[in-house]
């Protein structure tokens, strides 16, 4: 099957978080998403308000910048929040556990092209760039696989 494509213009900083929530409302235990942009285009602004939304109480969702990895127990499964920014080979990766997660927790990695071979076939990648202006972030959503598009039927009108 080809890979489908959803490329959407959000328009503020609430529209990102608008589109994060709702794909939050979509996700299962082993879903991954892979969260690519420039420094600043939105992705921990994308992932924070997705996590917010998958669980039970609020709570303060750090970057992992520094700590590569944060986890936080949602409604449904574990939740982990990698950045791989600062990480140089796959084998870091596979200390940090994050492989075994895609199995069962709800992934949201930043700096996915780190992961390399240790890429899961069926994660949902999305990329975030500057809109045409300062406030506005232009998302293009690609996956592959009948699970995603049926999914995502909703998210695309969102």
């Amino acid at each position: 099957m080809a890979a489908e494509t959803l490329s959407v213009t959000l328009t503020s900083p609430e529209d990102t978080a608008n589109r994060a929530r709702a794909l939050a409302d979509l996700l299962r235990p082993g879903d991954v998403i892979l969260l690519s942009g420039d420094v600043g285009a939105g992705k921990t602004h994308f992932a924070r308000s997705l996590i917010q939304n998958l669980l039970a109480e609020p709570e303060d969702i750090p970057s992992p910048t520094f700590t590569l990895v944060q986890t936080y127990e949602g409604q449904t499964s574990a939740i982990w929040h990698a950045d791989l920014y600062r990480l140089t080979s796959t084998h870091e990766i596979e200390e940090l556990g994050l492989v075994d997660a895609f199995h069962d927790a709800i992934c949201l990695v930043e700096w996915p092209d780190r992961l390399g071979p240790l890429t899961p076939a069926q994660a949902l990648h999305i990329d975030l760039s500057p809109g045409p202006d300062d406030q506005s972030r232009q998302l293009v959503a690609q996956w592959e696989g009948a699970e995603w598009g049926d999914r995502l039927k909703a998210w695309r009108i969102a």
